[in-house]
């Protein structure tokens, strides 16, 4: 594969399409029987068209839980030096994912968040940003609600409980710790007016209202695996 083919282009050929399917089926079925995987809410899955999947981020694991939650392609943000390895960056492109810049106000991964939406594709953004540890939901940044209002999808908040046990921060191993899933109705950001444009207070208030979703949503989840942090 050359270097300069677009990680969204390659994951929506043929080719990676069936890489996805097969991977799903060798990794979900035996990670859900694994962590004793409950979901709930599944309804509030949307069954075509572009959405934003916003989940809490507490563990390495989080990324292939949520690809696990519904057999429907997801596209996935990682960090760019996933892509340093040829070999690999095919494979982490063929399971949906792309670079994203970390540390900076990365355009082209906008770009290709936007193109992923505009195909009908599910994306998976974490509010949150880097993982985070704890009972409290932290801020949420406003690029994954940016990119849901400037494509105009609905985001879908959903609450990981227990998966920081299955894999806490510099554990190499995976533990069969039980997981639980709350899926949360979509949040439907506002569209723009006819020849106008969103003022910048929409962000903020959809960013408000994701967060304190998500911490319900976190909460509950978190209840269903037994576990209560030490507030």
């Amino acid at each position: 594969m050359a270097e300069s083919r677009d990680p969204v282009t390659a994951g929506n050929s043929r080719a990676a399409r069936l890489f996805y399917n097969v991977a799903w089926l060798l990794v979900c079925p035996p990670f859900r029987l694994y962590t004793r995987m409950t979901i709930n809410g599944r309804e509030h899955l949307p069954a075509s068209g572009a959405f934003v999947l916003a989940p809490v981020h507490r563990s390495y694991v989080d990324t292939p839980l949520a690809g696990c939650i519904t057999r429907r392609s997801l596209h996935f943000m990682g960090k760019q030096e996933m892509w340093k390895n040829r070999q690999m960056g095919w494979i982490f492109s063929a399971l949906g994912s792309f670079p994203v810049d970390r540390g900076a106000a990365d355009r082209e991964a906008v770009r290709r968040s936007l193109a992923v939406l505009a195909m009908g594709e599910g994306l998976v953004l974490f509010p949150e940003g880097e993982r985070k540890s704890g009972p409290v939901v932290q801020p949420v940044l406003d690029g994954a609600v940016y990119i849901a209002v400037k494509a105009g999808v609905p985001i879908v908040p959903v609450g990981i409980g227990g998966s920081e046990k299955v894999m806490p921060k510099k554990a190499r191993f995976v533990y069969p710790k039980k997981v639980h899933i709350e899926i949360g109705p979509p949040i439907v950001p506002p569209s723009a007016p006819a020849g106008g444009r969103l003022p910048r207070s929409a962000v903020s208030d959809v960013s408000a209202e994701l967060h304190s979703e998500l911490q319900r949503l976190f909460d509950t989840a978190m209840s269903k695996v037994g576990w209560q942090y030490d507030r």
